[in-house]
């Protein structure tokens, strides 16, 4: 998208994102840490990150200007993709999505559950790095296999910082839709383990006072 911004009677044209796509993992983190500003400086510090306009111009800007340039940009927001990318391309590189979280090893799980806790804003990239892996086979149909998790993912985790966050969002939904759907069989089995647990301890209660058994 472009804009036009007149001043000292000159006109000069600037460009902003045309989708949420052009956002990066890294750009999106910036972002996410303005919450904390004040609106003013939100605004400012979000445009400086998704347009070339220049900082001290920026800040000369009219209200209404600004007010027009953020709501393109959250009508971008709210027009992306949320389905899930299992595959993606970072600098040249194919990565897949966990092609089967059903088979999540414990250590994986262990790994994103630390990142959560950590500060899930902070660590997207760790959590991405753990999710997508580099492609090892494909077939024409995309099914495909990933490097096996070891762990380390020191590098992986600066290129998934070139993710789209459009990407990163729809990896997320989708993790965060298993998580909720484990919990409740987690909580299903621990409830029958207790459940049963509890009718052993009954039953061994019974036998050593004799009752009702012959």
């Amino acid at each position: 998208m472009k804009v036009k911004i007149h001043k000292q009677g000159k006109t000069k044209e600037y460009s902003i994102i045309k989708s949420w796509k052009d956002v990066t993992l890294e750009k999106w983190l910036k972002l996410i840490s303005f919450k904390h500003k004040t609106k003013s400086e939100e605004a400012a510090a979000t445009i400086s990150v998704l347009s070339n306009i220049p900082k001290d111009l920026i800040n000369q800007l009219e209200l209404k200007h600004v007010a027009f340039i953020m709501n393109k940009m959250g009508e971008l927001q709210a027009e992306q993709n949320s389905s899930l990318k299992r595959i993606i391309e970072v600098e040249g590189k194919r990565f897949g999505f966990h092609p089967d979280l059903d088979s999540m090893t414990l250590g994986e799980y262990a790994d994103i559950e630390t990142f959560i806790k950590n500060d899930i804003e902070k660590h997207l990239p760790e959590i991405m790095a753990v999710l997508y892996r580099p492609i090892v086979e494909e077939t024409e149909s995309n099914v495909y296999s990933i490097e096996a998790y070891d762990g380390n993912i020191r590098i992986r985790t600066e290129l998934m910082k070139k993710m789209s966050s459009e990407q990163v969002q729809s990896a997320l939904v989708f993790f965060y839709s298993f998580v909720s759907e484990l919990s409740i069989i987690m909580q299903s089995y621990l409830t029958q383990e207790l459940k049963g647990m509890k009718e052993q301890s009954v039953t061994q209660d019974l036998q050593t006072s004799g009752v009702g058994l012959v």
